[in-house]
């Protein structure tokens, strides 16, 4: 302990000197300003340098320099953020100053420039600073010989040029073997490859007084030796961002004096220990990003030091302690995308410094918590959770610097409370997929000035729309959809809310008025804007949005014919347009299809030929309309990114070209429902890995079932009723392991009983009928593998012999069918591009009493 007194004796003279300025000396002013005549920099960004004067006699009152009290000799240059980008180099007169004991270039530009040798010459610094300067390569071995260094920073959080900070070859050890003063060392974003799993000794047996280690990003691994417990001045730990792979060892616990522990995204695994967040003098715990590491909150003891506490994208699980209130000091708690569970503690109204919390993505039930003591709360997460109940109405008031509300997906019920709306520091509020209920009250933009993101989407709201929501100037997203709002709007009364860009006023009993006059040409710049189901009759004119990116106008009484202009807006930037069930029945020509991804037309009455998809494609929909053309042969070469593609329901003939078979992306494939004929193409059958859904059902295709699937079948349903085949069941679908839909009915395929697929567990339906199976229906090995069948149709075959008993009764899932339209049971939903929210919704059509039924399954 005597060292150590010693030690922060030193660091406090330094920190002495550096406060306390003095008439400099005539041979330190002109080595400063022969310094200043060899750099490059950038004066238009340079708040010292630039003011370097030599008309200015004391040159320790220039910017960025500090002289020692009594001798006037130059100990301090502070010249980070000075944007130099050259000029230090072995001849500099920055390396003259051999009083020098700070030196700060942090931030500046050195254009990937080794680290010049003659800096090692400055053997009095005790503080380095050149991180993020755009220096590379290795760094040199001369840093050994400042033995006097106490911090020492060559981070470098950003890469500048081709290649950045390496320890190679010399290696850590080397590099440190004489900086035994050290007590913070920083290299961040430095590459110790060749260090990966040496770090941890080559530091705790040469560096015994750190107090901060910080290695971020610095490509290292473990095992984290047990030799770092020796460093018991460590208050720092910083290692965020490697690959360590491993568990965390319990003894980083006996580091008494730690303060800061950061782990984030460094592929932890296994049970993290609980004596380590029981650590008394920790007040930062950062382990968010580490995908397999588990573990469970302890029992915090009171007076607990801990201010910050991020666990997001971890497997932390169980139920959040009653004595999460002892943690007086806690600031900022983010447990998002864990596996919590339970409810939120009573005790949490005790947590009156809390600023931000982030609990969303749980499975926490219960009541919102009570936070009406934390008057310094600015950001409150709850979404994605279980919690439900009502709010009150005052829940809200008082919270002074409240910016972000997200109760997202809960239960809410009953009306949104009031004082919600009165915080005039909110700017996102964002409630939806909720069960709030009742009227939306009047906005005040003196309530609300700062309002950016209003999202009460997916609710029980009703009423009209209030004409004062259209007075928030600074809302940015609007999206009221899927309520039960009524009344009618004019278009043009969005005007007023010039700084929009998200509009979404879909699937309501709203009825939107357009105009078409040259006020409605003065709407705001929208990025987005939905307005399906909402009783339009024409297309809006938004000839004048050049940044559009979503255009969905789906489910509207749109008739006629689809502008040419659609196709330019956005210039170049629209991706997604949903015209879907509408009655348009063709294009204005000529037409482009701008470089979509999404293309939505279902569902109207256009004819002609088939649109070629826009090659940019991933989800394109023409099905129930009218084209009746044949399928352009080159039209694979269209969909090479594509997931779906659908032309079902319309009068399409001709053959099904090959070069669908090079759309190796498709989820799904529908052309059901046509006049299509010709072979059935074998790429199509053996292209399981992929497809999710092959439906080329009520076409007029002939010839056998060719084609093999892979152990990697992805398959999930297979429709080919209602056409000519021919042949046999292809026995590689027994690779389909989760094979829900095979409708083969209504064919000419001559087989026996499918025993083959007695371990395709996920098998819904099976419909055979109306074809030339025969033999008996008993296989070898009982069928009792089906434990979700739940359709099951082989009339109008020769089968014989007797129905094994034994077989009904284990098909339990039959029992749950619901005998009409629809289903209760989701069973026949494909879902892909899950981020979209798209799914494929399959229908089988069965015979009931002579009788055809066609089942959707939701």
């Amino acid at each position: 302990m005597k060292n150590r007194g010693l030690l922060l004796f030193q660091i406090l003279l330094v920190i002495e000197t550096t406060l306390v300025s003095s008439q400099c000396l005539d041979d330190q002013k002109s080595l400063l300003l022969e310094f200043k005549r060899l750099l490059k920099f950038n004066a238009t960004a340079s708040t010292k340098l630039v003011h370097w004067n030599p008309s200015t006699e004391d040159c320790c009152k220039w910017g960025g320099v500090v002289c020692d009290k009594s001798s006037g000799h130059v100990v301090g240059l502070e010249l980070d953020g000075e944007s130099i980008n050259a000029g230090i180099n072995s001849s500099s007169a920055l390396f003259k100053f051999q009083f020098l004991k700070k030196l700060n270039l942090a931030h500046n530009f050195f254009n990937s420039t080794e680290i010049p040798s003659g800096l090692f010459n400055l053997t009095s610094l005790t503080y380095l600073n050149l991180s993020n300067c755009g220096f590379s390569g290795q760094i040199p071995e001369g840093l050994s010989r400042m033995t006097r260094l106490n911090i020492l920073d060559l981070s470098d959080y950003f890469i500048y040029g081709k290649s950045s900070l390496k320890i190679e070859n010399p290696n850590l050890q080397v590099i440190v073997r004489n900086l035994t003063e050290l007590t913070e060392l920083y290299l961040d974003g430095v590459n110790l490859t060749a260090q990966a799993k040496s770090w941890s000794q080559t530091i705790s047996s040469l560096l015994p007084n750190l107090s901060v280690l910080s290695l971020s990003n610095s490509q290292i691994s473990g095992p984290i030796d047990p030799s770092l417990e020796r460093l018991q001045f460590l208050s720092q730990i910083r290692l965020d961002q490697n690959n360590f792979n491993e568990t965390i060892p319990e003894f980083l616990a006996n580091l008494t004096n730690l303060k800061v522990l950061r782990l984030s995204y460094c592929n932890l695994q296994g049970m993290f220990p609980r004596r380590i967040i029981q650590i008394p003098a920790l007040d930062f715990l950062d382990l968010s990003g580490n995908g397999k590491l588990q573990g469970s909150l302890p029992e915090f003891h009171e007076n607990g030091s801990l201010q910050t506490l991020v666990l997001s994208l971890t497997k932390f699980s169980g139920m959040l302690p009653e004595s999460i209130g002892n943690l007086e000091l806690l600031s900022r708690i983010e447990i998002m995308n864990c596996n919590f569970s339970g409810i939120i503690p009573y005790s949490m109204e005790n947590l009156t410094r809390i600023v931000y919390l982030d609990f969303a993505y749980n499975n926490l039930i219960g009541h919102i918590p009570f936070l009406q003591n934390s008057e310094n709360l600015a950001y409150l997460d709850l979404s994605l959770n279980r919690l439900s109940g009502t709010i009150p109405s005052t829940y809200f008031k008082g919270f002074v610097n409240l910016a972000h509300v997200d109760l997202t997906s809960n239960l809410f019920t009953g009306n949104i409370p009031s004082s919600l709306f009165s915080l005039q520091s909110l700017r996102h509020i964002k409630l939806s997929q909720n069960h709030f209920s009742g009227s939306l009250d009047d906005f005040s933009y003196a309530w609300l000035p700062n309002l950016d993101t209003l999202d009460l989407s997916s609710n029980n709201l009703n009423g009209s729309i209030p004409v004062s929501l259209f007075e928030l100037k600074s809302l940015n997203i609007l999206s009221l959809s899927f309520n039960s709002l009524t009344g009618s709007l004019q278009l043009e009364t969005v005007n007023r809310l010039e700084n929009l860009t998200t509009l979404d006023l879909s699937n309501n009993y709203l009825s939107i008025e357009t105009s078409h006059d040259s006020s409605i040409q003065m709407l705001p710049q929208f990025s987005t804007f939905r307005l399906a189901s909402c009783k339009l009759k024409s297309f809006p004119n938004l000839g004048k949005q050049s940044r559009l990116f979503v255009l969905d106008l789906s489910d509207n009484q749109i008739e006629g014919t689809i502008p040419s202009w659609i196709w330019t807006l956005g210039d170049g930037r629209l991706s997604y347009i949903n015209f879907s069930c509408n009655q348009l029945m063709s294009f204005q020509e000529p037409y482009v299809m701008p470089r979509l991804s999404i293309l939505d037309l279902h569902s109207n009455q256009l004819t002609g030929n088939i649109p070629v998809p826009p090659e940019s494609a991933s989800y394109v929909d023409y099905s129930a309309n009218n084209f009746s053309s044949s399928i352009s042969i080159d039209i694979g070469k269209n969909l090479r990114f594509a997931y779906f593609f659908s032309v079902s329901n319309n009068r399409l003939t001709g053959t099904i070209p090959d070069s669908l078979c090079g759309s190796i992306y498709l989820r799904v494939l529908d052309l059901s429902n046509n006049r299509l004929s010709g072979m059935l193409p074998s790429c199509l059958l053996g292209w399981g890995l992929s497809l999710g859904v092959l439906n080329l059902g009520n076409n007029k295709l002939s010839g056998k079932i060719s084609g093999i699937y892979g152990k990697n079948c992805g398959l999930k349903t297979l429709d080919l009723h209602a056409n000519h085949l021919e042949g046999s069941v292809p026995k590689s679908l027994v690779n389909c392991t989760i094979l829900a839909v095979l409708n083969l009915g209504n064919n000419k395929i001559n087989d026996t009983f499918p025993c083959f697929l007695k371990n395709s567990s996920n098998l819904q339906v099976l419909v055979l009928r109306n074809n030339h199976f025969h033999g008996d229906i008993q296989c070898p090995e009982p069928m009792s593998n089906w434990p979700q069948l739940q359709i099951m149709d082989i009339s109008s075959n020769q089968f014989t012999g007797k129905l094994p008993q034994n077989l009904f009764l284990n098909w339990t899932s039959m029992m749950g069918y619901d005998d009409g339209a629809r289903s209760k049971v989701n069973i026949l939903r494909y879902d892909f591009l899950k981020l979209n929210n798209f799914y494929y919704q399959d229908t089988v059509t069965v015979t009931s009493k002579g009788r055809d039924v066609e089942l959707v399954k939701i």
